[in-house]
């Protein structure tokens, strides 16, 4: 029998709870004994529960069992997650988290003091929800240099996007069914101004290349500024609207990271992702393009994932696959003014032959005569980009929209 502890009884908690209960034979086979959570720790009270008698409110008796093998956090946030985590780990007990938040800031840290207590930190429920792509990134692909990871990361924003672009929805009526519906909470900040995309593309940044990238030193970008007129250009252009998180590595060896609304063209697989989905598509030097697809939140979804990490850490020595980066290595993120890009721009107050004077070797789009041009700028440095805006609207035009393209196939 293995004793184990879930830390927060929330949504992703309670679904660790059901499927333990659910599939508990199914649980056992796998993991070769059987496995009893002991503690559920939430500061709530749930009545009614079977298993009401293990519910409790502080962490001391789970760091004072040495019986309790594994601890499965579901809580959220930094602290005090960082802190219980630690101290479960350094007396050799492994952790299983979902914590997105938690991993994209202090997971050199953690996975440092796992290796040196012989324990695991495991993580894969904190990206993609219920989509295995952590795992086959550090086993997998182990033979690869991975040159790219890019996908959308954010089932909320997906959900708002592909309203507005498949049913011409405006921002705030796709944001309002969103929170109807339970895919968007209240305040949706952290979804649509790109900050849990963020953490996501940092924790697969640092396991593609190999040292930590913190979010804050990643420049992201929301949706809440896509509008109509977006849309109908891009669809125009033959594309959609998403939102990426995408980490590249450069030709010097350094790292670019970005989180923004996107063009994408209909022949890319991530144009086609709808909904509440997420999907990543990661690329190596010899496998060349994969593609993980799946529901990227969910109760049961990621709770599957927390317990597919629970039988790693139950049945694998702790040194026989480890995953690890270092620490934050200065100078190995390249300043997001230097990255190359092609950008989307919707102008006013400026004719073609005006507009090529800031934009040389651009195309422009198609479209209805109006107060409005679309055009698809020549690669340049974002800050080329920045500069040529702002020398636009000094001579009397206006920037109403500008969106990186994820790729261009024309």
């Amino acid at each position: 029998m293995k004793k184990i502890a879930v830390l927060g009884h929330g949504v992703v908690g309670s679904g660790v709870m059901e499927i333990l209960t659910r599939n508990r034979k199914l649980l056992e086979r796998q993991a070769g004994e059987a496995v009893e959570a002991a503690y559920v720790l939430d500061r709530r009270s749930f009545p009614g529960l079977a298993y009401q008698d293990r519910m409790i409110q502080s962490i001391d008796p789970v760091l004072e069992d040495p019986e309790v093998a594994v601890v499965l956090e579901a809580m959220g946030g930094v602290e005090p997650a960082f802190t219980w985590l630690s101290a479960c780990l350094k007396q050799g007990k492994s952790v299983v988290t979902s914590n997105k938040e938690l991993v994209a800031e202090k997971g050199d840290v953690l996975l440092a003091l796992a290796r040196e207590h012989g324990a695991w930190f495991l993580f894969e429920a904190s990206v993609g929800g219920g989509i295995p792509v952590l795992q086959p990134m550090r086993e997998s692909l182990t033979a690869n240099h991975i040159t790219e990871v890019a996908g959308i990361l954010n089932g909320t924003t997906n959900f708002i996007l592909t309203r507005m672009f498949g049913e011409g929805a405006s921002f705030g009526e796709a944001l309002a069914l969103a929170q109807e519906l339970g895919y968007a909470e209240q305040d949706p900040a952290a979804d649509v101004e790109g900050h849990d995309a963020c953490r996501k593309i940092c924790i697969l940044a640092s396991i593609a290349f190999g040292s930590h990238f913190c979010p804050r030193e990643v420049h992201t970008k929301g949706i809440t500024r896509i509008s109509a007129q977006d849309v109908a250009w891009a669809a125009r252009w033959g594309g959609t609207v998403k939102l990426i998180g995408r980490a590249r590595r450069t030709a010097d060896g350094r790292a670019a990271l970005e989180v923004a609304p996107m063009l994408v063209p209909n022949s890319c697989l991530l144009s086609r992702v709808d909904g509440v989905n997420n999907a990543v598509r990661v690329t190596g030097d010899m496998v060349g393009e994969t593609m993980f697809y799946g529901p990227g939140a969910g109760k049961l979804p990621t709770a599957s994932a927390m317990i597919g990490d629970l039988v790693t850490a139950l049945t694998q020595p702790a040194n026989s696959r480890p995953l690890a980066w270092g620490p934050e290595k200065p100078g190995s993120l390249q300043p997001w003014e230097e990255s190359i890009a092609q950008a989307f721009l919707r102008v006013s107050g400026m004719d073609r032959e005006e507009l090529e004077t800031f934009y040389p070797g651009c195309r422009f789009l198609d479209g209805p005569e109006g107060e409005e041009l679309a055009l698809i700028t020549a690669p340049a440095t974002q800050g080329e980009l920045d500069a040529a805006g702002q020398a636009a609207e000094a001579a009397g035009g206006k920037v109403l929209s500008r969106v990186t393209l994820l790729e261009d196939d024309r």
